[in-house]
């Protein structure tokens, strides 16, 4: 069973989410309000998710990111202001104030496909221009076909190869090709 870390700035923002997490059979082995605790708590296991906000008491998402064990995943839950425009394939996006269906959809899907990162070490983290440019081009074409946002188009290409078990670069060809046509 995947083992989840809940870390957040208010500390009964991590209880809530855990209990709903309990409620509907997820492992939920830590709560804290420390970037630093959720990273020592990790050391202490073979991989899993952390859900975390935006902003940690000691420090934002992005350092707890760097520091944690490849093994691990970050489900990131923020307002869409806080995550405009960002393009880091290896996070996954949940926007706030949470919806309870989504979020464990977003988990069971996260935990089923192994979020290919165990599959396909550092894939996204090298992408070429070009690869970025086709992902940039599938979104372009979700936004103006289905009158969507640009984090929209980029979660649904992100929800779409979690679910494939393709890359986020082949899942924006399968989307050009198939709105070409």
């Amino acid at each position: 069973m995947t083992s989840i870390i809940v870390a957040f700035s208010k500390i009964e923002d991590a209880r809530s989410i855990k209990s709903v997490l309990v409620r509907h059979g997820f492992n939920v082995a830590s709560t804290c309000q420390s970037g630093a605790f959720a990273l020592n708590a990790a050391e202490h296991m073979d991989g899993g998710i952390v859900i975390c906000g935006y902003r940690l008491s000691d420090m934002l998402y992005t350092e707890l990111k760097e520091n944690l064990p490849d093994e691990f995943q970050m489900l990131l839950v923020t307002s869409p202001m806080n995550w405009h425009e960002r393009e880091e394939s290896d996070i996954v996006f949940e926007a706030a104030p949470l919806n309870v269906k989504t979020l464990v959809d977003t988990l069971n899907m996260m935990i089923n496909t192994g979020y290919e990162k165990r599959k396909k070490k550092n894939t996204s983290a090298t992408r070429s221009q070009n690869e970025k440019d086709l992902i940039s081009r599938a979104k372009i074409l979700l936004m103006e076909r289905n009158k969507m946002s640009e984090n929209e188009a980029h979660r649904y290409l992100q929800k779409r190869s979690m679910e494939s078990g393709n890359s986020l670069t082949e899942t924006a060809e399968m989307v050009l090709l198939v709105y070409s046509q």
